[in-house]
């Protein structure tokens, strides 16, 4: 007897029309850009009000908020397609407006916080950011210092901020303060609007890639915020963190999939039209089977990000699927644009060329969210080991 077939398609006709969408604003609108905007730093702050009026800034979230209350199949079309603008930035930064910093005011925030901060982050009128690292608390939450304490009605906040996206324009931040004890129990999440006295951009970072994403040293000093912009109960941050990371985890696993599918699709393509010693170079087998190979292993990370997007969006406990995804995908596509910026030689190594943004921009991914080193260790936690 034959095994029964096995079907699993997660995009329905309506999450392919979305995705064409995503794929034409992409392209037309973002990819002849990105050479500029690396050159400039940063890309235009209208951008994040033209992604809100396309609805791409509210795609899971709640309708009475401006959103579109999609489901999360449409962030994963949204995430894949976007790594077409060719640059890094506005995908960086748009993700975490709508999938990283504002989620957690969603689920958390009071009718007044949606008001206030939510519905224009949707729209694209403010921008927003997620505070959660610091100098010598990175992977290691349960390691922040920055420190609120309560004054009557109001919070005040010390300390430092560092590896912020967004961080140097935002209007305000889903930020993570200690009011408490050290270590995992002492944490709280409050909205913190950034035109309050006592905060300062301290500088922005110089990075390898994302080069047209800001990213920020931000310095507290005194800032006095109301106690209404915490954000669910005080002392519980570090399990709401934890909860919002496996979305930012998940989405750097698709992009990275999504990116490295990219740069091989445009190698092969290349591989037909680059001829040396009187062939083309794709059909010499040293680069054939590297290719097979690259092809084979990212679609099997391909389907282990998709199972942990299935159970993510199932809102089922999906830790260890996530990390797993997060760990092979953003691993392997390092190994592919090494690769295929050597297939494009001297031509993928200039400034000015695709291959070597996606180099750049792609070599954040195993860091961002969580480091590699990090996912093993959960995966391997939860094994019992």
């Amino acid at each position: 007897m034959n095994p029964p077939a096995i079907a699993f398609e997660p995009f329905t006709d309506e999450h392919q029309a979305f995705r064409r969408v995503v794929r034409d604003f992409a392209e037309k609108e973002l990819a002849p850009h990105a050479r500029e905007w690396d050159e400039k730093g940063e890309f235009p702050r209208e951008l994040f009000r033209r992604f809100g009026e396309m609805g791409f800034l509210g795609i899971r979230h709640d309708t009475a908020w401006g959103g579109s209350g999609l489901d999360y199949w449409y962030v994963v079309a949204y995430a894949e397609e976007l790594v077409r603008s060719r640059n890094g930035g506005p995908g960086t930064g748009m993700l975490v407006q709508g999938e990283m910093a504002t989620p957690i005011l969603g689920d958390l925030g009071t009718d007044e916080q949606k008001r206030e901060f939510l519905a224009p982050a949707l729209r694209g009128e403010k921008i927003a950011a997620l505070a959660i690292s610091e100098a010598d608390a990175g992977s290691d939450v349960a390691a922040i210092r920055t420190r609120s304490r309560r004054d009557g009605d109001d919070l005040v906040i010390s300390g430092s901020k560092t590896w912020i996206s967004n961080g140097s324009r935002a209007d305000f931040l889903t930020m993570a303060v200690r009011t408490g004890e050290d270590g995992y129990g002492g944490i709280s999440l409050v909205t913190f609007p950034t035109d309050v006295p006592g905060f300062q951009v301290s500088r922005k970072l110089e990075k390898v890639g994302n080069l047209s994403s800001d990213t920020a040293v931000l310095y507290f000093d005194d800032c006095r915020i109301p106690a209404r912009y915490l954000l669910g109960e005080e002392n519980q941050g570090f399990g709401y963190i934890m909860t919002g990371f496996q979305g930012e985890r998940l989405v750097a696993a698709v992009t990275a999939v999504a990116g490295a599918q990219l740069l091989i699709d445009e190698a092969l393509r290349y591989g037909q039209e680059r001829k040396a010693f009187g062939r083309p170079i794709g059909t010499f087998q040293a680069w054939r089977h590297r290719f097979a190979e690259h092809m084979s292993r990212l679609e099997a990370a391909r389907w282990l990000t998709y199972r942990a997007c299935d159970l993510f969006a199932r809102d089922q406990v999906a830790l260890r699927e996530i990390s797993m995804a997060k760990l092979v995908a953003c691993d392997l596509a390092q190994e592919i644009a090494y690769d295929v910026m050597q297939f494009h030689g001297g031509m993928g190594y200039v400034m000015e060329s695709d291959v070597a943004r996606a180099w750049r921009d792609l070599r954040l991914l195993p860091i961002a969210g969580g480091t590699s080193e990090i996912m093993k260790e959960i995966v391997s936690r939860s094994a019992g080991m």
